[in-house]
């Protein structure tokens, strides 16, 4: 049920999610200490099938993901989610509102800088 629910947040016609770790905001976007400090860290879930399907390169995505360094680029859309260690491996969990609204700040100012 949580997959199917994770895939319709990523895209109608999404089938099938990759989670991939967002290199950059770990190394520029200061938000994910917070969420460090708790425990958890932030992946993005995207469409594995994005760019099979010709969606739109999420330019934001792929800077957060260094698609400048190693040439494979996010289509479509992001979703951001935490992660937490339980005792049956890594599951997926949500983020706080004020990590949210952190999150969305900085992306506008890295976008307002023209670095994403």
């Amino acid at each position: 049920m949580q997959n199917k629910a994770l895939r319709k947040l990523i895209g109608k016609d999404c089938d099938l999610y990759e989670s991939v770790s967002p290199k950059r905001l770990y190394s520029k976007v200061k938000v994910s200490k917070k969420m460090e400090k708790e425990g958890h860290r932030m992946v993005m879930l995207v469409d594995e099938e994005g760019l099979l399907k010709s969606l739109e390169l999420n330019i934001l995505g792929s800077w957060l993901y260094e698609t400048d360094k190693h040439g494979y680029p996010i289509a479509g859309n992001v979703l951001f989610v935490g992660t937490k260690y339980t005792g049956m491996g890594i599951d997926f969990c949500g983020i706080s509102e004020d990590v949210a609204e952190s999150l969305k700040k900085e992306f506008e100012e890295q976008i307002a800088k023209g670095k994403a």
